[in-house]
């Protein structure tokens, strides 16, 4: 194959990628526009909720930089299992079904996806799907199970999942920067950091 080809398949699937994502954060956004006023805390509720939560930022940021850094199909896969599959964590945590050590494995995520990265793994795609979707399934049964006595569930859920959708985007967006603008060294410095914060997390 050539270079030229290369970069056209590579083109091809960050497009991919860009409107997966795009549909799973504007779904919730769409759904949002037709609930009720009472459904709004819910959905500001579900929103913020990921961005004061800095293992879940880190988690979320992380699968997308290793998507990014995986490259082909994995630049949208990645990042469209995870809210996906969170999504039906988070229902899980709203009814209150017993999910052993979710802050535990939570951390275990943040180190998890920061070694990948550090590491530059590169495993078969159903893998690193198989790995994602396992670590989103604690991530969104924590939100769920701190979900406001007052939001609107459904709406809080959209929430989240929108947010989630927007973190991943982040995520491809700097570990496309930092491949292209800095070498994959720095993606591999980045993922060394994250896993890290991960071990203080288990730690504390």
């Amino acid at each position: 194959m050539t270079s030229i080809a290369r970069a056209r398949r590579g083109r091809g699937a960050l497009s991919a990628g860009w409107t997966a994502l795009a549909a799973v954060v504007a779904t919730p956004l769409a759904a949002h526009a037709h609930q009720a006023h009472d459904a709004s805390s819910g959905f500001a509720s579900g929103f913020v909720h990921p961005l004061f939560g800095f293992d879940h930022l880190l988690a979320m940021l992380a699968v997308g930089v290793w998507g990014a850094q995986r490259g082909g199909r994995s630049v949208w896969t990645l990042p469209v299992v995870f809210p996906l599959i969170m999504a039906a964590g988070g229902v899980f945590g709203v009814a209150g079904l017993g999910l052993p050590q979710v802050e535990l494995w939570i951390a275990v995520s943040v180190v998890a996806l920061g070694l990948a990265i550090a590491a530059a793994w590169n495993p078969r795609e159903w893998i690193a799907l198989a790995l994602v979707a396992f670590f989103a399934v604690f991530h969104g049964y924590a939100h769920g199970a701190e979900l406001p006595a007052a939001a609107d569930p459904l709406a809080y859920g959209f929430g989240f999942v929108a947010a989630t959708g927007l973190i991943h985007v982040a995520g491809i967006a700097f570990g496309l920067w930092i491949g292209r603008a800095m070498h994959g060294r720095m993606m591999r410095y980045a993922g060394s950091v994250i896993g890290l914060a991960g071990l203080y997390f288990l730690v504390g």
